[in-house]
This record gives structure tokens, C-alpha cells and sequence, in this order.
């Protein structure tokens, strides 16, 4: 009977899963981002649209560079739609920041939002292995080939440990909260676990960890549905321009903080 039950979940689960409609952005014949001058340091930005997005969607990522001097720092960000830690990671786009990173850079990493579903077709091949250990899923893909596909954080701690190989201050984030209140109004937040593994993860690999999830739903519960309702452009996931420069200024904030201050000198 426990495996009946078993089955059943499964299969009414499979159809919602199946649907999953959040698109993955094709940023073929997009000029990247990149360096505006080679001589100065440069914060790398890598994530997913709750960091750079399109149209009335916007990420913290598109709004943080107000915050620093260009005179001092270039600030690049090479997050893009739809991506998880395993896609951005599967498809080159961490190769080609850490091809760029020099002695003295800087590197933000967001991610989460896209690692939550399965590992196969059902999450369009986003969703990674749960958990920060070395459990490995194989799963096969629409060309025949097969993937072994990590856990979200053998992915940040690959990125984390790469990075501060080539001289980097690394500084690892939990994924910004999503628009959560019950039906009385509180928020409730969401993220404990993932922020949990992101933290483990910086402290295994002795770098930096900024748990967004947590100080910006706390700025969301102090102000309430009302007001956090307008800083999202959609049901709950992605800021509008005001919910980005918010959740950028959260942020910001926080790196000042950073122990033994190392981007003091770039800030307006």
C-alpha cells in the first residue's frame, strides 16, 4: 500500500512538473559584458534572472553597479535567465569568467531558483542533485548522450574554489526570497535549507557567504505585503526595477560588512 501511495504521488506530481514554463533566455549574438577598463579590479556577477533579467523584470545584478565607483571597479554581470548552478556551469559560462579572473577580482555567485526541480526533461535538464555532497544522478539527455549531473553544492563549491585559485575574493550568496505571505498578511520566507548548503558550502571552501534570503526577507517583513507588493513585476519571483535597486542596496550593504572590508575603496 506505501508503495502504491508512492507511485500515485509520482504520478500526479509528474504532470505539474512536466510543465514547467520558466524560459531559458538564448543570449546567442548578445554582446556579453565585459571589462569597461582592463587596469582596474573587477566584481564578476553570475547567476540567474532574479539577477539580470528583460523588459519590466529586473535583477539586483542590473542595479548594483550605482553603487560603486567605475573610477575604481569594473562591475560585470554575466547572469542570465533560467540558468541553475549545474546549467550555468554544463554550458561554459563559468569557464568563461574564470578565463578572465585576475588576482584582486571580486566574484558574486547567486543560484537556486532553477536548481529547485528535477534533474531531467520535467525541469527542462536544470535542477541539480539536492544537497552540498558527492551524490551524482545520470541522467540522459534528448541527443542520447548522458550527463552526471552534481549536487547545487558540488556547483558552488566549484565555482568558489576556482575562483579563489586565481586570486579572487569569492563571496557566495543564498537566493533572493520569493514574494511569501499566508493569508493574514506575515511573511513567511522561504530558502532555509538552500541558504543552509550555501553557507556550508563558503565555509568548506573559506570564502564569503551572504545570506540574501535572509536579510531581504526580513526587510519584506518589516514592510509588509502592501509595500513589497509593488517591488515584484510578476506572481512573486522577479523584481521590478524598485525591487531590484532594493534587494542591490541589501546587498551592498552587506559586502561592506564583509570581514576585513576589501571592496571599502570601491564604493560612490
Amino acid at each position: 500500500m506505501r508503495a502504491l501511495f508512492g507511485f500515485l504521488l509520482l504520478a500526479l506530481a509528474a504532470p505539474l512538473a512536466a510543465a514547467d514554463d520558466r524560459p531559458i533566455v538564448d543570449d546567442r549574438g548578445q554582446k556579453k559584458e565585459d571589462r569597461a577598463r582592463r587596469e582596474l579590479p573587477t566584481l564578476w556577477i553570475a547567476g540567474d534572472s532574479t539577477v539580470k533579467s528583460n523588459g519590466a523584470l529586473r535583477g539586483w545584478g542590473q542595479e548594483i553597479g550605482a553603487f560603486f565607483d567605475p573610477a575604481k571597479i569594473n562591475v560585470v554581470n554575466r547572469a542570465i535567465g533560467g540558468r541553475s548552478s549545474r546549467t550555468f556551469y554544463t554550458e561554459g559560462r563559468w569557464n568563461e569568467i574564470l578565463g578572465q579572473i585576475r588576482q584582486g577580482d571580486f566574484v558574486v555567485i547567486q543560484f537556486g531558483h532553477n536548481d529547485v526541480g528535477p534533474t531531467d526533461a520535467r525541469s527542462k535538464f536544470r535542477g541539480s542533485v539536492k544537497g552540498i555532497g558527492d551524490e551524482t544522478e545520470e541522467v540522459e539527455k534528448p541527443d542520447g548522450t548522458l550527463e552526471t549531473v552534481h549536487s547545487y553544492g558540488w556547483y558552488l563549491k566549484e565555482y568558489a574554489r576556482t575562483a579563489k585559485a586565481k586570486g579572487a575574493t569569492v563571496i557566495l550568496c543564498s537566493p533572493v526570497p520569493h514574494k511569501r505571505f499566508d493569508r493574514n498578511g506575515h511573511y513567511t520566507g522561504d530558502w532555509e535549507d538552500w541558504a543552509r548548503w550555501v553557507g556550508a558550502c563558503a565555509k568548506e571552501e573559506q570564502v564569503e557567504f551572504i545570506d540574501l534570503a535572509k536579510l531581504i526577507g526580513k526587510k519584506y517583513e518589516r514592510l509588509g505585503l502592501e509595500k513589497v507588493e509593488p517591488l515584484f513585476a510578476d506572481k512573486g519571483t522577479h523584481t521590478t526595477a524598485e525591487g531590484a535597486k532594493l534587494n542591490a542596496e541589501i546587498l551592498v550593504e552587506a559586502l561592506k560588512k564583509l570581514p576585513g572590508k576589501p571592496l571599502r575603496r570601491s564604493f560612490n
